[in-house]
């Protein structure tokens, strides 16, 4: 935006001179002023964002049209010419058809209907019983098959247990044989030496307290003097009967035994001691 100062014809100058008078360099100052000013107002109008909005454009005005078509005028038909047809000639008659017959169809009996349906409900429900009694046949059968199950494993066990009794059974008479063989054994080996003396041990007061009773086997050597040497027990006596057992076979005393008349020691003698309580 710029100001143009307009010298105006009637300014005055000196009449000697090119140089403008005070007032008129008032004037020019003033201005300038106004120049400036304005010039600044709207560089921070600028600044600011102000802008100048243009006028709202107005809107056309719209003419709508539409076309309606209307039905034409009818027209009087034109007369036609009347034309003279000969005669037809008759056709042949066409067969005539017989329609089929249907059979009638019989009226339904109400009780026939009924007995119908009395005898599908019989069949139904012997169905139905037959189903159920299948049923119960393969329930009786599994439980059947089961119970002859248990017997079998019953039958199984008893006879593990039959046959674990009869071989503790076999093992008690084993053992039993192999005592009476050893009691002969020592019965045949005394019949060449003879005891003096036997002492039966003591009862243990803890087996007397607990009940307990059992054999116990100790082996010993009978030397020349007829006494015994290195006691020691054999395996099945009971822990409380071992020290009793060896005390009292201490205390034993044999007539020595006689070998082309000199006295030998005698080897591998046992003696059972029977613990029971009466």
């Amino acid at each position: 935006m710029t100001a143009m100062i307009m010298h105006s014809p009637g300014q005055a100058f000196d009449e000697f001179s090119l140089q403008p008078s005070p007032r008129h360099w008032r004037s020019h100052a003033l201005a300038a002023t106004l120049a400036v000013v304005l010039h600044a107002g709207v560089l921070a109008l600028l600044v600011a964002g102000w802008s100048v909005e243009p006028p709202a454009a107005e809107q056309p005005a719209v003419l709508r049209t539409q076309l309606v078509m209307l039905p034409p005028a009818p027209q009087a038909p034109e007369p036609v010419p009347a034309l003279v047809e000969p005669a037809p000639t008759p056709a042949p008659p066409e067969p005539v058809l017989a329609a089929p017959v249907e059979p009638v169809k019989p009226a339904v009996d109400p009780q026939l209907q009924a007995r119908k349906l009395e005898q599908a409900a019989l069949a139904r429900k012997r169905i139905e019983d037959k189903k159920r009694e299948q049923l119960a046949e393969q329930q009786r059968e599994r439980q059947e098959n089961q119970q002859r199950s248990r017997e079998a494993e019953q039958q199984r066990l008893a006879q593990e247990q039959a046959q674990q009794q009869q071989r503790a059974e076999q093992a008690r008479l084993a053992a039993e044989r192999a005592r009476q063989q050893a009691a002969a054994q020592a019965a045949a080996d005394s019949r060449q030496y003879l005891p003096l003396s036997k002492e039966a041990p003591d009862y243990p007061q803890r087996a007397l307290d607990k009940n307990i009773e059992g054999d116990c086997t100790v082996e010993y050597s009978v030397n020349p003097q007829g006494k015994v040497e290195n006691p020691k027990v054999l395996d099945g006596c009971h822990p409380l009967f071992i020290r009793p057992s060896l005390a009292a076979a201490n205390t034993f005393r044999y007539q020595p035994r006689i070998v082309d008349g000199q006295a030998v020691a005698v080897p591998a003698v046992r003696n059972t001691f029977h613990y029971r309580i009466k």
